[in-house]
């Protein structure tokens, strides 16, 4: 109830804050121009582990400031230390709500819908789902006129530290994201 809570407060002050001052409106702003296209991609090698990761993301500029969208990923996993390898596939969407603070810096909430796979033994895994609410913030550089990268801290308020024999997808409440977006940003 909580993060419920926080999460609405958090949307009620992006919304009155994104209605402050006069160069906010999109009026007359085409559709595909408010379209802000994205997302991000990961990849990792070692001898025991190989992963790959994909997140495409899309958000419409509601507002100069405010962005609603959402975002996907896909993430394969390896574990090499099975014999044979053990192959693991999560699937994620995460609707979120982005506003322009000042400049390139953001704040963001989403609810993440994760749905993950685990090992429990060389030959069986389990797949669970995992619901988390995360807050934060982060930074747009912008690189051409439409082209930006963004970093990004987010809170996971729905992790807990696991006790002994359970599984966690997060292995820390920040998670911390990478990628780039296409479009009109909100300054």
């Amino acid at each position: 109830m909580l993060r419920f809570i926080i999460c609405m407060l958090l949307v009620i002050v992006a919304i009155q804050s994104s209605g402050q001052g006069k160069d906010n409106s999109l009026k007359g702003t085409p559709f595909k121009e408010r379209i802000v296209p994205g997302g991000g991609f990961g990849f990792g090698f070692s001898s025991s582990q190989d992963y790959f990761s994909l997140s495409p993301s899309i958000g419409y500029m509601l507002t100069a400031r405010l962005m609603a969208g959402t975002g996907f990923t896909y993430r394969f996993t390896k574990y090499k230390f099975y014999t044979p390898a053990l192959k693991l596939k999560d699937y994620a969407a995460n609707p979120f709500l982005r506003f322009i603070v000042y400049r390139n810096i953001f704040l963001q909430t989403e609810y993440e819908y994760l749905n993950y796979e685990f090992p429990v033994s060389a030959s069986e895994t389990i797949r669970e789902d995992f619901g988390s609410f995360m807050a934060g913030g982060g930074f747009i550089q912008p690189i051409g006129k439409k082209l930006g990268l963004y970093v990004m801290a987010l809170y996971n308020f729905s992790y807990k530290t696991p006790v002994a024999g359970d599984y966690s997808p997060y292995n820390s409440p920040l998670v911390v994201r990478a990628g780039v977006n296409y479009g009109n940003f909100g300054f």
